[in-house]
């Protein structure tokens, strides 16, 4: 596989995975006595979630593992966010073909993926490989900041209390932790609704294209109402499942060096030019 296309398909898979790392993070850690906690979850369900939904901002970071696929790849992702303003992550990913990890840092909106060592001659040397998404955007005709602002916890939880007929599967054990299992499946019309205008559009043509009917959305969530597992499923597109462990945990998230990076915008316009 080629360094663009390797590095396209790395890109693709990132942008996926930190959109489902999303769907969970920043919780908070009151909560009534553990006993009554799991029943409040069971059967208060608008309630629970709308206790989570407060609790978003409480908490400065997590430790995320992600699983799933996207098409015909699979996807597996391990790594922190730091979810301040702006939002960071680094996550390791496995390689699209040989399985070889690859580093991937988001910054804001911009992601960086490590360069493997072997191939950065063909790079001027450069460590890493920038992407910024406003730009992206603007030459793919889809607005991707508007993504990462549709992707925020808070409004992960409002489209899960926002989509009728919410159920409660039960209790069940994540890592270690008790939950309580939420989960809905929407028709996409439903779901792509509760989307900002300017995403709705491109993600509408993804699922139309790929045949996607319905939209399958599982969150689980703890004792302290943390969210420690959330689910996707949108059919023959793909799916994502994140786990999630240490809240609150330091972590420390630099963007790159310019020195070390490649500006993946102006390699695309290159190989344009050349065509």
């Amino acid at each position: 596989m080629s360094l663009r296309k390797k590095t396209t398909v790395v890109l693709v898979s990132a942008l996926t995975a930190f959109a489902m790392a999303a769907c969970g993070s920043k919780p908070g850690s009151d909560a009534p006595e553990q006993t009554s906690v799991l029943e409040l979850l069971a059967t208060d369900l608008r309630g629970s979630l709308q206790k989570t939904m407060e609790a978003t901002d409480k908490s400065d970071s997590v430790t995320a593992a992600m699983q799933g696929t996207m098409g015909a790849e699979k996807i597996s992702m391990q790594g922190v966010f730091d979810l301040g303003d702006p939002v960071k992550a680094e996550m390791t990913t496995s390689g699209p073909d040989d399985g070889a990890p690859t580093i991937v840092r988001l910054i804001g909106t911009v992601i960086f993926v490590e360069v493997p060592a072997e191939e950065r001659a063909g790079m001027d040397g450069k460590r890493w490989m920038k992407l910024d998404l406003s730009a992206a955007g603007e030459q793919l005709g889809m607005d991707f900041t508007k993504q990462f602002e549709n992707i925020d916890p808070i409004k992960q939880v409002k489209t899960l209390l926002a989509l009728e007929g919410v159920t409660v599967v039960g209790e069940e054990t994540v890592n270690g932790a008790r939950t309580v299992h939420y989960t809905v499946t929407a028709p996409v019309a439903t779901y792509l609704g509760h989307l900002d205008a300017e995403l709705r559009s491109g993600v509408e043509k993804q699922y139309a294209k790929q045949g996607v009917k319905e939209v399958t959305m599982d969150l689980w969530v703890d004792e302290e109402y943390r969210p420690r597992r959330a689910g996707m499923n949108m059919g023959k597109m793909g799916d994502m499942t994140v786990d999630y462990t240490d809240y609150g945990k330091p972590v420390n998230i630099e963007t790159p060096p310019a020195a070390e990076t490649f500006d993946f915008a102006e390699m695309l316009k290159g190989l344009s030019a050349g065509n």
